[in-house]
């Protein structure tokens, strides 16, 4: 058969290849499963997050009902037994009301202060008569550069519930201490849909309300039909710092220092000019050991098409200059993993930051083959389990059956690059096999 004749069927390839696509992973939210995520006076959508100092403080949002105009949450130190009710103070709530698609809602928060470092608090949200979230527990952080354990995550995106449940709950399993959790955008498909962001809150469940979440909104938090910019939803469903540069919306683009590493979220989806001359100075004075920056888009990309030249321009250079020791992101539906880069797309640079880009739905691009790509998979739900000890950073992937798929060690020396020590794998390259 000729090549113009393989034309006609390579196209209706490719029609059915979208097609089972959006069937199997873009579908609508059905009516009855829309249904499901209406609002009660029982607090759901309850989330933690850090908005200040984490030793000392510590936020919480939920979602109600309208009937709940004045909500509250309760807090005590943890104890062993149920006796920590007769020590509990109520403090009172910020309420805001919201419309959605869905109808009208109050998400409500408190931001906690005041509290102990290193203190196990139970704490407990609702309208302070009879429909209150359960007991819950979170741990303020260290004053010391103690050892801390985190999460990291892409996009989840696309059939949330169903299928980035299993992930997320497979990561805290292998990291039940762990400190908090970063998504790195694109936490939902539609960024006005409500059920959409009801799915995300349902798959994690009493994790968001145990450990604090620090998320990055990516494109998809961007509503490009009806000219609105960052979701609706955004601000509603988070308590996050509002210490980022003027420019970007608040709460998108923020630092946290905690136990002697600088987290820092940026925003790639705007005001980048003014975002980069913020983080120059963020980052000349900083006196944590380590610093982590995640954002969505990628500085060096795995999928093809999907390059970002200026963003590499902009960001890249502030992040050789002041040492960035990992950049964590999302957006292109693989993962890639780089060795110690500085200046140029090469794998193996004398020096610099390690950059990773992670998918944890079951959206999936092809891996377009880089220089840079020390690791990479294709069609591979992954979760990052990520310990900073002293000197040493471990990284680890793993699959959503929990399988080790990357890791390796960042190791701090005096007076001279990191040193980055690869560590074998459990899994073989997962690659799509080739036509």
């Amino acid at each position: 058969m000729s090549r113009r004749a393989l034309l006609p069927l390579a196209f209706l390839a490719g029609v059915l290849s979208t097609y089972y696509y959006f069937q199997k992973f873009d579908r609508t939210p059905t009516r009855q499963s829309v249904g499901l995520h209406q609002p009660t006076r029982v607090p759901d959508r309850v989330i933690l997050n850090w908005n200040g100092d984490p030793t000392t403080t510590q936020a919480v949002t939920w979602r109600t009902s309208v009937d709940v105009d004045q909500a509250v949450a309760e807090i005590a130190v943890a104890e062993d037994g149920p006796l920590f009710v007769d020590n509990a103070r109520r403090v009172a709530a910020a309420t805001e009301p919201f419309e959605s698609d869905l109808g009208p809602a109050h998400y409500h928060s408190v931001a906690f202060n005041g509290l102990e470092p290193e203190t196990l608090y139970v704490y407990r949200v609702g309208d302070g008569e009879e429909a209150w979230s359960e007991w819950l527990h979170f741990r303020t952080a260290s004053t010391a550069a103690k050892p801390l354990t985190f999460l990291y995550v892409g996009d989840a995106q696309n059939d949330i519930f169903s299928m980035w449940s299993r992930l997320i709950r497979q990561g805290y399993a292998a990291a039940p201490d762990a400190d908090f959790l970063i998504h790195a955008g694109d936490l939902i498909n539609r960024a006005n849909r409500d059920a959409e962001w009801g799915e995300w809150s349902l798959a994690a469940g009493w994790i968001n309300r145990s450990v604090p979440s620090l998320p990055t909104p990516g494109n998809h938090e961007y509503d490009k039909t009806d000219g609105q910019g960052l979701s609706r939803h955004w601000r509603p469903s988070f308590t996050l710092p509002e210490n980022g540069p003027a420019g970007p919306p608040p709460e998108t683009s923020y630092f946290i220092d905690v136990q002697g590493v600088r987290i820092v979220a940026l925003n790639s989806n705007e005001a980048q000019q003014e975002q980069a001359a913020w983080l120059d100075g963020l980052l000349a004075d900083n006196p944590n050991r380590w610093t982590v920056v995640t954002h969505h888009h990628p500085i060096f990309s795995a999928s093809e098409g999907r390059d970002n030249p200026e963003l590499r321009a902009l960001w890249q250079p502030i992040y050789d200059k002041h040492g960035v020791d990992l950049v964590l992101q999302g957006h292109d539906h693989t993962y890639a993993r780089s060795n110690l880069m500085t200046g140029e797309n090469v794998q193996n640079g004398p020096a610099g930051t390690v950059y990773v880009v992670s998918v944890s739905g079951p959206k999936m691009y092809e891996v377009q083959d880089a220089p840079w790509m020390v690791r990479s998979a294709e069609d591979t739900q992954l979760f990052q389990k990520i310990r900073i000890d002293g000197d040493l950073l471990r990284f680890e992937s793993y699959t959503a059956r929990g399988i080790l798929y990357d890791a390796f060690e960042l190791r701090k020396r005096d007076g001279q690059p990191n040193e980055l020590v690869e560590i074998e794998p459990e899994s073989p390259v997962r690659r799509r096999p080739k036509e």
